[in-house]
């Protein structure tokens, strides 16, 4: 069956549809109630929805903004569907972001963040440039300065290691994207290394980000796969 993927203002947004998508992790981690996801539509602008048939695999609250001056696509909340398409589901809604950020900014790169609870969300960042943190990379100033400027962006500032990227919990529901499946390929050792002290129940996250070039959202080119 295909699959329809569409992005809308969070304002659009209906009750029936937050219920259909508490259900997608109302029975698992991370627990993306209804009261949570209401509270997301007033902290983002989008909400893209990827539908197979009648069913909701997956949807994303993202804003496409200006942070200093760089153009940036950050995705606050995610959450695919543990299907064998999950894969699928997550590349059709990036796909639909970047586009979208190819209209708000045409040639320019733009920076991509995130909050990643797990390995497997990394793989969200494959076709980006110079992915932060990475394996065997040590971040420069300028790096860590933009996870400090993430953290704040995600509402907690000051609980970033800037040197790891990690985001200290407080034990309430943190936003993350949730992505795993049947499917999904198991992250490189090196990966899985850099979520070593995340404890993703008490709410830790690894802020995590990555350049969509002018060229490659221009071309169409960027898809999920490795991280460069």
């Amino acid at each position: 069956m295909s699959f329809d993927v569409g992005t809308k203002d969070c304002t659009a947004l209906s009750d029936a549809e937050l219920a259909e998508m508490a259900d997608l992790c109302v029975d698992r981690d991370p627990g993306f109630d209804i009261g949570f996801l209401s509270k997301q539509c007033e902290e983002w602008v989008l909400i893209t929805h990827a539908r197979e048939g009648n069913k909701l695999r997956g949807y994303s609250f993202s804003t496409l903004e200006r942070i200093g001056g760089t153009p940036s696509l950050l995705i606050g909340v995610a959450c695919v569907d543990r299907t064998a398409k999950a894969d699928q589901t997550l590349r059709l809604m990036l796909a639909d972001q970047y586009r979208r950020a190819l209209l708000a900014f045409p040639d320019e790169d733009v920076l991509v963040g995130t909050r990643l609870s797990s390995p497997q969300g990394y793989q969200a960042f494959g076709g980006l440039a110079d992915v932060v943190p990475r394996p065997d990379h040590k971040p420069t100033g300028e790096e860590r300065a933009w996870g400090r400027r993430l953290a704040k962006r995600f509402g907690a500032e000051g609980r970033i290691d800037d040197r790891t990227f990690v985001l200290a919990g407080d034990g309430a529901t943190t936003g993350a994207l949730d992505f795993d499946g049947p499917k999904v390929k198991a992250p490189v050792a090196g990966v899985a290394a850099l979520f070593g002290a995340v404890t993703a129940e008490r709410g830790d996250r690894l802020v995590t980000f990555g350049w969509a070039m002018a060229e490659d959202l221009a071309s169409g080119t960027i898809t999920s796969g490795r991280a460069r």
